[in-house]
């Protein structure tokens, strides 16, 4: 196959398009690198099958090439970046989603949307299935990005419904592993780093929240599954034990050797107080689930970050 993947180089679609490209495919990547890494596509770059396009989807864009899918991954995905970065955050939600939509229709390729979690908000409904609608603040700071990813949602089944695009939805939970980048503000990532330099780690409210968190060769799995099934409604890939923010600190503290504190600061606005998916129609049409449990994840994590953080000190020094 052919496939198209936008926001290649990001850490998620980086790791989408090696699997891809692993499995003998041919990838086109499309980034503007505004929050993707050039060390990422980099990585690509050394498979025969890859292509990089830099180009922001939220703007048109014509392909010559036959498309077999395209999988629209753009977006920032993290708080620290859409936050900074609303409107464009909302943009590719929207615009970037109709023109990933356009390419598909006019390919005749298979269209697979990286929604997230965030579509159920702060949820009222534990764990949360598929059939659960959400509880999302439009008009909150999170807005941006949750309202980005459920409108994007509803434009990818209309295109479904209207003009029988082939379609489908991942609903995406807190996933990490290499690539993420040191900087963006993800809780595993902010975790490492601080343990590694020997910083505080940054508990936000009283460290009594919940997530559910995916290593990222698991998701990429649970992906690639769900774009080679059948099935078009939107679909749970997540990991779903569920651990408290304290548990996650105390794991990284252990496999790190830090003797960083805890340090507590105010709860951010609209921050969920749980998250846990329930994966039954993962396992279920797709014979899926995740393999890594979190403490193996977090091992397997920390050499990536020890070398980020060696190369961030080199450069620092030449400068």
């Amino acid at each position: 196959m052919r496939v198209l993947i936008t926001g290649a180089a990001g850490f998620l679609g980086s790791h989408l398009a090696e699997r891809f490209l692993k499995e003998g495919h041919e990838v086109i990547g499309l980034d503007n690198f505004v929050t993707g890494s050039r060390e990422n596509s980099a990585a690509l770059e050394a498979y025969d099958g890859f292509r990089l396009i830099e180009h922001d989807i939220s703007d048109s864009i014509f392909l010559d090439e036959d498309l077999d899918g395209v999988l629209h991954f753009a977006s920032p995905a993290s708080p620290v970046d859409y936050l900074e970065i609303p409107i464009q955050t909302l943009k590719v939600g929207s615009r970037g989603t109709q023109n990933a939509l356009g390419i598909s229709l006019a390919k005749g390729a298979r269209f697979f949307l990286a929604s997230t979690s965030e579509v159920y908000g702060d949820p009222l409904v534990h764990p949360q299935p598929e059939t659960y609608w959400g509880n999302v603040n439009p008009i909150g700071v999170r807005g941006c990005y949750d309202e980005a990813k459920r409108f994007a949602e509803a434009m990818t089944m209309a295109y479904h419904r209207h003009h029988g695009v082939d379609t489908r939805i991942v609903r995406i939970f807190n996933t990490y592993g290499p690539r993420m980048r040191p900087g963006d503000g993800r809780v595993v990532s902010n975790f490492i780093v601080q343990a590694l330099r020997g910083d505080p780690l940054s508990i936000y409210g009283d460290g009594e929240q919940t997530r559910s968190f995916c290593y990222v060769d698991d998701e990429v799995d649970g992906i690639f599954r769900l774009f080679h099934s059948e099935r078009t409604e939107p679909t749970n890939i997540g990991n779903p034990n569920e651990f408290t923010i304290k548990e996650l600190a105390e794991v990284v503290l252990e496999e790190t050797g830090s003797t960083s504190v805890l340090e507590r600061l105010p709860l951010p606005q609209d921050d969920p107080k749980v998250r846990k998916p329930d994966i039954r129609v993962a396992r279920e049409v797709l014979g899926w689930e995740p393999q890594v449990q979190l403490r193996e994840g977090i091992r397997r994590t920390i050499p990536f970050f020890e070398a980020e953080l060696v190369r961030h000190d080199a450069k620092a020094r030449t400068i």
